[in-house]
């Protein structure tokens, strides 16, 4: 099985082809430019630097969000034009389990955060077992002091990982805190690959073209803003 897969959820691109077990290659760019600018340069170079057309493609694997808006927009649409045109299945992952597939092989509790704003942060907590992921708190939006409150309560060690660690990192100085080393701190489309083939394997989160739909948690700054114009009568 050649699986494909896509991320652009967070300031990172990246773009994985893995064959059966083996990872063929990936390609992770970590800059300024926009995902628009990244993507469709990465899949090209990616694609002839692995001797693989994109009709050879068994499977997408595409991470759904939450995340940034416009980088999941992005990373959606060019999954479903493939899709769509080559009639090629896709399993949605979303960006926090990614995330804790970097670390999978650690007896502590996994936290990944990605920024959400302000003070808070997307989370969930996972646990994970002979390389198999269990969730234990669902995604959800929080504010890293209460976050890191819980945590500090609690004696059990844990591990914390994505870029929300980095706008966090001095209030992260906890006893029973580990942060990731940067190459795992980062999210990457060879989890994504990992995760789909487990998914697909268990027929779980298998979409199309027309039915995958992102992941936002929450409400863009811009639709927040186009409300408060609304109620204000300036729309």
């Amino acid at each position: 099985m050649k699986i494909l897969s896509f991320d652009s959820s967070t300031k990172a691109a990246s773009i994985a082809l893995q064959i059966d077990d083996v990872l063929v290659g990936e390609i992770i760019i970590n800059d300024k430019r926009t995902h628009s600018q990244k993507l469709m340069p990465m899949l090209d170079s990616l694609l002839d630097l692995a001797d693989t057309k994109i009709d050879e493609i068994d499977l997408i694997g595409v991470c759904i969000g939450p995340g940034s808006f416009t980088g999941i927009r992005i990373a959606l649409a060019t999954v479903k034009a493939i899709s769509h045109v080559k009639d090629i299945p896709i399993i949605a992952v979303n960006s926090l389990e990614t995330l804790a597939q970097n670390v999978v092989n650690t007896d502590k509790i996994i936290v990944p955060i990605l920024d959400a704003q302000a003070d808070n942060v997307y989370a969930a907590i996972y646990k994970a077992e002979k390389n198999e992921l269990e969730k234990v708190v669902d995604i959800d939006v929080i504010s890293i002091d209460d976050l890191l409150d819980s945590i500090r309560q609690n004696d059990s060690n844990f591990i914390l990982l994505g870029e929300g660690t980095i706008k966090h990192k001095e209030k992260l100085k906890t006893d029973n805190i580990e942060i990731v080393d940067t190459d795992k701190n980062i999210s990457k489309a060879s989890s994504i690959c990992v995760l789909a083939k487990k998914k697909y394997e268990k027929n779980i989160d298998i979409k199309n073209a027309y039915d995958l739909e992102a992941l936002y948690i929450r409400k863009s700054q811009a639709e927040i803003q186009y409300e408060e114009k609304i109620k204000r009568n300036e729309v």
